[in-house]
């Protein structure tokens, strides 16, 4: 099983959704997609063994996948999905009392010491997003920007509250499992989810009733494959999804083929699909 697959805590949601121990859950004999991908659901130089499965959030990166002669696709929903699913009342408040902007930065990455970091005009975004909201904004940056304090520091100084979800994991170690746990919950409280690039955190925000935004700096990443296409590429694709005032039914109609909402599955499909039956 590829670490990737701990990533977030992903596999061991799956486990509990399954009735299985999802404090070490079993293996996933393949890669499970671990993020929103413009892709075929992987970075385009992730080495695959051969006749791996590759399991998906939705059918747009098997198709993409298919283009470029891989197989092995199965598509099973977005892990983030099934926990709400788990969790319906998890950090629920009534409609009304929601408010404030959710607002993520876009992040670098670990990458085994080897991680990019990101690069922007940091003030430039701030004075931006002031312009912008109109209520209490919330900074998240994941612990790779958390842990710069020249990063940190300029938002804590423009006023911003700034908050960190935890690590992902690297290597099976570090992995917070209660980190889209900690994501939900914190998501149902706010009205709005705000990014500067269309990623991830966005959709989950959307999926779990906010209201999208994505504007500013969208900033440069060390080391950032061309081979996704970049900005201009997301923008001819997913148009519905950037500005400051997006259609809230288009956007909910993008997350939902986005993260796979169509391919959700029960528990015992789940199981037999991932191989997680107990054997004779």
């Amino acid at each position: 099983m590829h670490h990737h697959n701990h990533y977030y805590g992903q596999t061991h949601i799956l486990s509990r959704y399954c009735g299985l121990d999802d404090e070490h859950p079993p293996r996933i004999r393949g890669y499970l997609q671990h993020g929103w991908n413009v892709g075929c659901g992987w970075n385009p130089v992730h080495e695959f063994f051969d006749g791996a499965w590759r399991y998906t959030w939705s059918d747009a990166p098997r198709r993409r996948g298919h283009s470029l002669g891989r197989r092995n696709y199965h598509v099973v929903g977005a892990p983030f999905l099934y926990l709400m699913e788990l969790e319906p009342d998890l950090g629920a408040v009534p409609e009304a009392e929601r408010s404030g902007t959710l607002w993520f930065l876009f992040h670098g990455w670990e990458g085994g010491g080897k991680g990019g970091k990101i690069q922007g005009d940091h003030a430039r975004l701030i004075s931006e997003i002031r312009e912008t909201e109109t209520e209490p904004v919330t900074i998240s940056l994941y612990y790779t920007e958390f842990e710069r304090p020249e990063v940190r520091r300029a938002y804590e100084k423009a006023g911003f509250e700034v908050i960190c979800f935890g690590k992902r994991g690297w290597n099976y170690e570090g992995t917070d499992r209660r980190f889209l746990y900690k994501q939900l919950e914190t998501f149902r409280r706010f009205k709005r989810v705000a990014a500067n690039r269309l990623s991830t955190a966005v959709f989950f925000g959307v999926a779990a009733g906010c209201t999208p935004a994505v504007y500013g700096d969208p900033m440069a990443l060390e080391g950032d494959n061309p081979l996704f296409g970049g900005q201009a590429r997301i923008a001819r694709l997913w148009p519905e999804m950037l500005g400051k005032e997006i259609d809230l039914e288009a956007a909910r109609a993008t997350t939902d083929v986005e993260l796979g909402r169509p391919y959700l599955m029960p528990p015992a499909e789940m199981r037999m699909l991932l191989d997680w039956n107990a054997r004779d």
